[in-house]
């Protein structure tokens, strides 16, 4: 391999990069070049303050934490390289996964550490539009795009030259997937899956779609529809991870199974997905006579309006471009979301009118609730929910000032502390908490002692996502 001069200005750079990560490592002897990072890798570092401003902030605008730098990773195996550089290193520096930074509580910062911005690895590279014309046949033989490892035939069908998300069968089978980069949004799945022939859709969604994949799997991923489909975690085939180790995995019920329950609503602690099969089925038709069969209701009460599926999806965007011409988009959003056992619902009954609704003007922003199905979820993973065989979720989605969200926040930490008095058994979806003990009663015994065991064996120098503060508090 020839070695290529590099420019004074990139030099510098690397110097201070090396400078900025041996006082995150606590070195006080300078290494050599090579023992730190290679050149290839300290050219996709970026150490500019738009960078770490973007780096250090997220959707709920509480938390603020400074990187030493910003990732930009061009291939899956670029990250791979960087987590088997830290996780070789005797006192490695953290690395958090960042989508697109909606995480409220800092869950995808790092105080010092490297921040992994994962859009990065969306490419514009050509690809295969089926309605096109072109000989798949063909192409499957001179361009070796269209077949994976298992034979089953590939085919990219968004049309603005994103490979990273490819609409799959299984010629065996006959079912269809998607194979989706973990950094994609929702809302691009849902309009390539869309195209393929009659239309496909994945059964499971979030209530707003410009989520990454990564970021919602990584969490449980849920919505309206997920009392009947169950969350995200509960649709999904497959993934690529990349562990704590620098070892990518592919993994599955079948496979590494292991490491495919713990990654799926992990809170980012034992990989970073790269990779996520899909499940999808036939895109859902208008047939509300079909649905409101069986049930009684009351004829006169019944009321409609015709939408699109994309248009009843993303039906949340159009609340945020409002929000965002108000200018109320970019600004602290102290939000709490619980499930609460359907056993304890009438005692929870008290904080509504108690607590949330005590003084109106504090509300500010959506109110989310519905029922959910235990037997949809799989405990072998690691999203937790009561112990009942129907919850509720409760989404108390605020927005307020830079001056008072403290006082909203106060509430929720209100709400929190009457379930606690009295032996209401939530679970905090999108947890948040300060200390082990309350990671400790948030997961049970049982499970708390699986996720520990998980995170010695995939992550066990504790580098990825620090910000959740589980095991760094």
């Amino acid at each position: 391999m020839t070695k290529t001069k590099l420019p004074i200005l990139s030099s510098f750079f690397i110097v201070y990069i090396i400078s900025r990560l041996m006082s995150i490592l606590g070195i006080k002897q300078r290494p050599s070049l090579p023992n730190l990072l290679c050149p290839y890798l300290s050219s996709k570092l970026s150490l500019d303050k738009p960078s770490l401003a973007m780096a250090s902030t997220d959707f709920g605008n509480l938390v603020h934490k400074i990187p030493a730098a910003v990732f930009h990773p061009s291939s899956v195996q670029d990250i791979v390289s960087l987590l088997k550089y830290t996780y070789s290193h005797p006192l490695p520096f953290k690395i958090a996964a960042r989508g697109r930074g909606h995480s409220c509580r800092g869950q995808a910062m790092v105080e010092c550490g490297v921040v992994i911005n994962m859009p990065s690895l969306s490419s514009t590279k050509p690809k295969l539009n089926i309605n096109n014309g072109i000989d798949c046949d063909y192409y499957c033989k001179n361009n070796g795009g269209l077949n994976d490892n298992n034979g089953n035939v590939n085919v990219n069908v968004n049309g603005n030259g994103n490979d990273r998300i490819r609409v799959s069968q299984d010629p065996t089978l006959g079912f269809y997937y998607a194979d989706v980069g973990g950094e994609q949004l929702w809302i691009d799945v849902l309009h390539a899956t869309l195209g393929h022939g009659g239309g496909f859709a994945p059964v499971s969604w979030t209530d707003y779609l410009y989520l990454s994949v990564g970021g919602t799997l990584s969490n449980a991923g849920i919505s309206g529809q997920s009392f009947r489909y169950g969350p995200q975690i509960s649709n999904v085939y497959e993934l690529d991870v990349v562990t704590g180790k620098g070892e990518l995995f592919t993994c599955s019920k079948k496979k590494n199974s292991e490491l495919f329950d713990a990654v799926l609503g992990g809170l980012g602690q034992f990989g970073i997905i790269t990779r996520a099969r899909i499940k999808l089925e036939a895109a859902p038709k208008r047939e509300l006579e079909k649905e409101l069969k069986g049930l009684n209701y009351i004829p006169e009460y019944i009321f409609t309006k015709e939408v699109s599926l994309v248009e009843f999806l993303n039906r949340v965007r159009k609340g945020e471009l409002e929000l965002h011409s108000k200018g109320l988009w970019e600004v602290p959003h102290p939000w709490l979301n619980i499930f609460i056992p359907k056993s304890q619902i009438q005692e929870f009954y008290h904080v509504i009118p108690n607590i949330i609704a005590k003084d109106n003007t504090d509300l500010a922003g959506p109110v989310l609730f519905y029922p959910l199905n235990r037997n949809k979820w799989d405990d072998k993973m690691s999203a937790v929910t009561p112990d009942e065989d129907v919850f509720y979720t409760l989404g108390l989605l605020h927005s307020s000032g830079f001056d008072d969200w403290e006082k909203l926040e106060r509430k929720n930490e209100e709400i929190l502390k009457y379930c606690d008095k009295n032996g209401i058994k939530i679970k905090q979806y999108l947890p948040h908490y300060t200390t082990k003990e309350d990671w400790v009663t948030h997961f049970g015994s049982k499970k708390w002692s699986i996720f520990q065991q998980r995170k010695t064996l995939f992550d066990p120098k504790m580098i990825l996502s620090p910000g959740q503060n589980i095991f760094n508090n």
